[in-house]
């Protein structure tokens, strides 16, 4: 190791350095009578000295250490300390082996704990292992001490016949019981006096002797391990145990059942505890138990949405931290580099809350160490490089630091000595020429950690109703409140109120705070009646209930819902019939407010306000982070005004998807305008260049659902006389307009803290897949004249450009229409039709029912009939309004291309599947699979429609089906 060192601790005040340079003196002379090579050592590495003059000038702890080893020293010194490390962990895992009783197995691991203090101490100060490499060798270092104690019990266990396990030489396995490590020990980021959190789980079904308790056995176990490890003793101890980080460490024993455990995370668990068990790693006992626990509880760890909530309450933690421990300001003496002011902890919460935030969505994001995840959340682009790179330096300068106050004394602590004189003798141990330089280089990382953390942190009546008595208090049911829920109309009263029970207990996160059990209370009669009058009262609370279990929080909305009926009665309503809005609503409470604004009913007609609403939530961010935040609010809240628009029946399902389809085009506009203006700030502008966005499909059409993607295609143009961008960091057109789209696209689809806005489907340009993202308008033409396929043309009826400049928007629309009026053999094209429609059958299926838009005789049936038309007889769909396969079929029948015989049959089963179809992506997220949708959603759908019930709607829908298909047959051929 010693030919490895590249530092050493300054030299201390003139006392202490000839002190120092006599204890070296003294070490060598010990260690040569004993026939050591410590002196050659010092001759050939003077590096060695300074170390070693460091630590006896400094480190009291470290400086026994050296004494006590002064005969074999230089073995520390003389040996790569990967190796030394390698056997001390080995000697520790294996010392249970060796110890006749428990006093030995102490005393070996104290001797083994004071030889790896020192060896980590000595890589440390020496430059020899970076703090990830400290960090690693001490966590390793724990593990095995762990392990050791843990298998010394459990053989002992085994011995006396109370656990019987098959391989007493391996006592560990199948034994029952787990141990997992949390905080810095669980992430392999120990520091180096720590303590370590660590949680003890078994099995009730573990393998002991008939008659006794598994909880007696494994909490006596855990006392003893704890002993084991931390009690001290004349050899000093191994490591401090804390088991406060268990479930309601107040008032459980030290070792908890598994299923307990479940139950408590399941129903009480709390941010805090989501972000610990992000850390956490099985390390002793039966692992493979422990690795299964954990698989078991990700869904407590890792929601599924993005957890925004999570940050105000984990910050408010921090904030409490501050107010109690004092540490509004950032000052040298007696400043906590763990606690304080852009400290260890702040680097730890920007990670953590990010990680709870996304990591239910993105598994790269789950790790445990933290330099790891600030590497994740930059690749991922949820940090800039920058805040990577400075958080990164910073937390290795702070373990650093924080390992140096550790050694002085071997004490777990964080913070700087309060006197000047120690606090100067610690700057120069830490590898400063004075306190003053430590302060400055101090001041500069702490400000730099508080400037990234601010920026991720910027800071009733009476139980009964007219029906009856609802009480819900104590752990038996109240007769007469059951007899009132039947009244209301819940067909399972004794579910109900072990429901409303539950939340009053805490069972579910959202509702754990006093605040939220509170107003819980105030609402619950009036929820309760409004959920009576939906279709499936049971559904609905069903539905609450499972919205509570993933809502971090929800004061906000039970506070919105008390204060007004009107929104009481619809968020009822979604619950029982719209389960997507009402996940809206979970997620958002304050889209509600849209439902108070008279503008709700007054200017739903108006389908521009929507597009004005959008702008004006947008405004004018200071940022494009900002713009993508206030883009993705504003186009969710509209996106739910349409779909409660829809479903209080104000809105017809025609006019929603027209409605979903204008948000669109508004967000595709302003996101166009913000990628625009950030390009041109460097690149400058294409003198003379035009863009537009064109949508094919269901955008192009105006037929928008509430969960359509979109498909777009970019056609730009420029003069090839000034090809080239006018800006400081100047590009060609065609680099400028494809980087520019990928932009554009990235505006549209990543997610944010905010969500995400859409799916954006681009294979339809020119090439599909292989083509680059934006067509120049001269490529777009030639490659729809002369190579273009006729399912391409059959895509371009529905297109129409959505955003971009009105110049070139004008000579697009031109090139399509000229396009779609080429005069085309009608057989022909008749047989293409017919062929891309079997193809798409035979890769995609057409046999669910229930998908509208594949199943035979489903739209995509009617769609294709109107393709066919528009580009079998020019000019039929000119100057239609919309270009949707409704319009076009009526006017073929208006211009007598097609029988009413043959059309009718289309636009009848066209207008009722494209109404089922709304209805299925505003009611149901993702597909629609009629066997695991509530049956209260599905009646609300048939009634949509004018039918009673859903048997009635599927046979229509089949009747429907059946006619269009043998439309499409007689029109097409085949």
């Amino acid at each position: 190791m010693a030919t490895r060192f590249v530092g050493a601790p300054k030299g201390g005040d003139a006392a202490a350095m000839r002190a120092a340079r006599a204890s070296v003196a003294e070490l060598v002379a010990e260690n040569s009578e004993k026939g050591g090579a410590l002196a050659a050592a010092l001759d050939k590495t003077p590096l060695v000295r300074d170390v070693l003059l460091g630590v006896f000038a400094h480190s009291p702890f470290l400086s026994r250490l050296l004494r006590a080893r002064a005969g074999r020293i230089d073995g520390f010194l003389l040996t790569p300390p990967e190796a030394t490390h390698a056997a001390l962990v080995a000697e520790a895992a294996d010392a249970w082996r060796q110890a006749g009783d428990q006093a030995a197995l102490m005393k070996a691991l104290r001797r083994l704990r004071a030889d790896n203090a020192l060896l980590v101490a000595l890589a440390d100060l020496g430059g020899v292992w970076d703090v990830g490499q400290v960090t690693r060798a001490l966590t390793a270092f724990a593990d095995a001490c762990v392990g050791a104690a843990a298998r010394f019990l459990l053989a002992e266990l085994a011995r006396q016949g109370r656990l019987l396990v098959p391989d007493a030489q391996n006592p560990e396995q199948g034994c029952g019981l787990t141990i997992l490590a949390l905080g810095k020990h669980g992430a392999g980021e120990l520091n180096y006096s720590s303590d370590i959190d660590i949680v003890v789980f078994y099995d009730l079904d573990a393998p002991l002797r008939d008659g006794l308790a598994a909880s007696q056995v494994f909490v006596r176990f855990t006392q003893s391990l704890a002993k084991i490890l931390q009690e001290r003793t004349g050899d000093g101890y191994v490591f401090r145990v804390d088991l406060r980080l268990r479930p309601d460490p107040g008032s459980t024993a030290p070792a908890i059942s598994l299923p307990a455990a479940f139950s408590y995370y399941e129903t009480v668990g709390q941010n805090w505890e989501r972000a610990a068990y992000i850390k956490a790693r099985p390390i002793a006992g039966d692992v493979q138990l422990g690795v299964a626990f954990l698989k078991d509880l990700r869904p407590f760890i890792w929601r599924k949405y993005f957890d925004f909530a999570t940050i105000a309450d984990i910050h408010a933690m921090k904030r409490q931290i501050h107010v109690v421990k004092g540490h509004d300001q950032i000052a040298l003496a007696g400043h906590d580099i763990k606690l304080g002011r852009g400290g260890i902890r702040e680097i730890e919460f920007f990670v953590q809350t990010q990680q709870l935030v996304f990591g239910g969505r993105r598994e790269n994001l789950r790790g445990a160490r933290t330099l790891d995840m600030l590497a994740a959340l930059a690749e991922d682009g949820w940090i800039s490089t920058e805040a990577r790179d400075e958080l990164s330096d910073a937390y290795r300068f702070l373990r650093t630091l924080e390992h140096r106050l550790q050694m002085v004394g071997d004490e777990q602590t964080q913070r700087l000595p309060d006197d000047a004189e120690r606090l100067q003798d610690f700057a120069r141990f830490a590898g400063f020429a004075s306190a003053k330089a430590l302060g400055t280089a101090l001041e500069k990382i702490a400000r730099t950690v508080q400037h990234h953390y601010g920026l991720l942190f910027e800071e009733g009546p009476a139980l009964a109703t007219e029906a009856g008595s609802l009480v819900f208090t104590g752990s038996s049911d109240d007769p007469d409140t059951l007899e009132t829920l039947r009244r209301i109309g819940f067909r399972d009263p004794s579910v109900v109120t072990e429901t409303i029970r539950g939340w009053h207990f805490g069972r579910r996160p959202a509702i754990t705070s006093a605040r939220a059990r509170e107003v819980v209370t105030e609402l619950t009669p009036g929820l309760l009646g409004a959920l009576g009058r939906t279709a499936d009262p049971d559904g609905a609370l069903a539905a609450l209930d499972r919205a509570f279990g993933r809502m971090p929080a929800a004061v906000e909305l039970l506070s919105m819902l008390r204060s007004n009926e009107r929104l009481l009665n619809l968020f009822a309503d979604l619950l029982g019939t719209a389960p997507r809005l009402a996940d809206i609503v979970s997620e958002r409470p304050h889209v509600l407010d849209a439902i108070i604004d008279p503008a709700f009913a007054e200017d739903a007609q108006n389908l521009d306000s929507l597009a004005a609403r959008i702008r004006g939530h947008i405004g004018k961010p200071a940022s494009f982070e900002e713009f993508l935040d206030r883009a993705r609010d504003a186009a969710r809240l509209a996106q739910f005004v349409v779909g409660a628009r829809m479903l209080t029946g104000i809105y017809a399902p025609e006019r929603a998807g027209q409605g979903f389809a204008v948000i669109a085009d508004a967000v595709i506009a302003a996101s166009l305008d913000a990628v625009l203006s950030a390009f041109r700030a460097d690149h400058g502008d294409i003198p003379g260049g035009e863009i537009v966005v064109m949508a094919y499909g269901r955008l192009g059409s105006r037929q928008l659902t509430a969960s359509s993607d979109l498909d777009l295609v970019v056609i730009y143009d420029f003069d090839p006389e000034q090809p080239e961008s006018d800006g400081a960091r100047p590009l060609h057109a065609s680099v400028y307009y494809n980087r520019l789209t990928q932009r554009l696209v990235s505006a549209l689809t990543v997610p944010t803290r905010r969500g995400r806005l859409y799916d954006v489907d681009m294979r339809l340009r020119p090439d599909g897949r292989k083509g680059a993202v934006a067509t120049q308008f001269s490529g777009f033409t030639r490659y729809q004249t002369t190579e273009a396929e006729t399912w391409e043309h059959m895509a371009l009826t529905r297109a129409r450009v959505v955003a971009g400049d009105t110049g070139l928007a004008q000579r697009v629309a031109d090139a399509v229409r000229a396009v779609i009026d080429q005069q085309r053999d009608r057989a022909a094209l008749a047989k293409s039709v017919r062929d891309m429609r079997a193809l798409v059958a035979r890769e995609k299926g057409d046999r669910n029912p229930w998908d509208l838009k594949l199943a035979s005789g489903g739209l995509m049936d009617v769609e294709f009939v109107a393709q066919y038309l528009a580009l079998g007889w020019p000019g039929l769909a000119a100057g239609l309004e919309r270009s949707d396969a409704g319009q076009i079929i009526h006017a073929a029948i208006d211009q007598g291309v097609l029988p009413p015989g043959d059309g009718e049959p289309l636009c009848a089963g066209y207008a009722v599947m494209e109404d089922v179809l709304q209805w299925e992506r505003l009611t149901v997220d993702g597909d629609f699979n009629a066997r695991n949708v509530a049956p209260a959603v599905l009646k609300r759908i048939a009634n949509a429609v004018g039918l009673p019930d859903v048997k009635m709607l599927e046979a229509h829908l089949a009747t429907l089906r059946g006619d269009v298909r043998a439309t499409f047959r007689r029109v097409l051929g085949g």
